[in-house]
């Protein structure tokens, strides 16, 4: 039986792990990759100690402490947690779809988020034929193209400045009367002569042939039904976290999936701790998340070492 297992190898996961290695800790890491959503970030400047990098060099830094400490994620996809005597059970499924399963004295849950879907029509048909969830992926794929790009936050914002710089033509759709999102993004966005911000649109459907031909959306203000005609269509409309594996009637999520947390990290499970974005924590950044990740690793510490007394 580990000590502990955690689940998610971002930045809350691996800031655990650093935390739970330094101390001796007989622990488990599960996650595909050291980086996880980090990883296909945008502009990161607001990171200390790093004045300026990306998701993707934020992650290879990451990666490289991973490394000098000997740690390394195992590639499980989590399906299920249960309680046992004395502990829990992880299960799930390794990249040969075979059973994985292993009991622990207490987890640590950073398994962060994934990217909210429209739930329109054509959004299934077109993902991966034009329609995107990650700018930083594919946005090079359409460089001298027109694209669209739909959201208010800072991920829409970062978008339309990086699709700035390769598109000809760059719509940036908002279904807010105001683009949301850090002031400083909202202004060099503004300063884009080959962007265009729709306001108060409120996509409808993705349509094309083979692959992505435009989008339609509804002017909330004129109540018409509008289209525009770009190649690529990027969703940028928040996160959900990626709490499935956790069992409803633990009582431990809230309406929208995410884990309940005291300031500690601690749910009203003993032996359960959350961190970073798949906790209900009202900020997402990558730095509240590594702070998060080493919380609920002392919490954990804490927590076993009550059970040896």
């Amino acid at each position: 039986m580990y000590d502990s297992i955690i689940i998610g190898s971002s930045a809350a996961g691996l800031s655990a792990a650093i935390y739970l290695k330094r101390r001796g800790i007989n622990f488990l890491l599960l996650g595909k990759d050291i980086g996880g959503e980090m990883a296909i970030a945008g502009e990161v400047d607001n990171y200390p100690g790093i004045s300026h990098t990306n998701g993707l060099e934020l992650t290879e830094k990451f990666k490289e402490q991973a490394k000098q400490y000997e740690i390394e994620p195992k590639a499980i996809n989590v399906t299920e947690i249960t309680k046992i005597n004395g502990g829990f059970v992880v299960s799930g499924t390794n990249t040969e779809n075979h059973a994985f399963e292993e009991k622990t004295k207490s987890i640590i849950i950073a398994s962060g988020s994934k990217p909210k879907k429209l739930k329109i029509p054509g959004e299934k048909e077109y993902y991966h034929k034009g329609i995107s969830y990650c700018s930083v992926c594919d946005g090079p794929i359409f460089k001298g193209k027109p694209v669209a790009i739909i959201g208010g936050g800072n991920s829409a914002l970062e978008s339309g400045l990086m699709m700035a710089e390769l598109c000809p033509k760059v719509f940036v759709l908002t279904k807010n009367a105001e683009m949301k999102g850090d002031e400083i993004l909202i202004k060099e966005l503004a300063k884009k002569e080959n962007v265009e911000i729709i306001k108060m649109a409120f996509t409808q459907e993705i349509f094309g042939e083979e692959f992505t031909k435009g989008l339609k959306y509804l002017n909330q203000n004129t109540n018409e039904i509008k289209e525009i005609l770009v190649d690529g269509v990027f969703v940028h409309i928040g996160m959900s976290p990626n709490t499935d594996f956790v069992p409803d009637n633990w009582n431990i999520k809230n309406k929208i999936g995410e884990i309940i947390t005291d300031k500690l990290g601690k749910t009203d499970i003993p032996g359960i701790f959350a961190a970073g974005d798949c906790s209900d924590i009202i900020y997402k950044q990558i730095a509240i998340a590594v702070g998060q990740g080493t919380i609920a690793s002392l919490s954990a510490i804490s927590y076993l070492n009550s059970l040896e007394k």
